[in-house]
């Protein structure tokens, strides 16, 4: 399994607060009601800067308005067919794991948590793939990225 991990992103909320609303998939049905609000889109462009091209962010902005989410998971339909990511683990406060399925490769992904002040945490996206060396040659680099946007999506989220 080839490891990919997040910067350490820091979020201004305690970690208590951080971690219910991670833990409860159905709080991230607050990431499609932004996609209609002309501001946080304008954000989500700056902050992918050169990087995604208006194109490319349209296609993300449909993907994420047909994802369903439940308090364990969040699915999503691919070109072979739906996509689960489902929470397999939960550590209160400092741990959630999630285990992928539905994908043509094993996959899982954890969210650590750890304190770092009365009102803010740390937060570390860590996902594992078991990827040939063929697939980790043309998507690591691609792979390594998205799982540090995603780190930083999550850590912009209102808490």
């Amino acid at each position: 399994m080839t490891e990919y991990k997040s910067e350490v992103k820091k979020i201004y909320a305690p970690i208590g607060r951080v971690y219910e609303r991670l833990s409860d998939l159905n709080n991230m049905a607050v990431i499609q009601q932004g996609l209609d609000n002309p501001e946080a889109m304008r954000r989500i462009q700056e902050q992918a800067g050169d990087k995604v091209k208006p194109e490319q962010l349209e296609q993300i902005v449909e993907k994420l308005r047909s994802l369903r989410f439940d308090r364990d998971s969040v699915t999503g339909d691919t070109p072979v067919g739906p996509a689960t990511l489902r929470i397999i683990e939960r550590e209160q406060d400092k741990t959630i794991k999630f285990v992928a399925e539905g994908t043509p490769v094993a996959a899982n992904m954890w969210i650590q948590l750890l304190p770092a002040g009365e009102n803010e945490c740390a937060m570390r996206l860590t996902v594992k793939a078991d990827l040939n060396f063929f697939i980790r040659q043309m998507v690591g680099k691609k792979l390594e990225q998205g799982v540090d946007g995603l780190a930083q999506m999550l850590a912009s989220l209102p808490y």
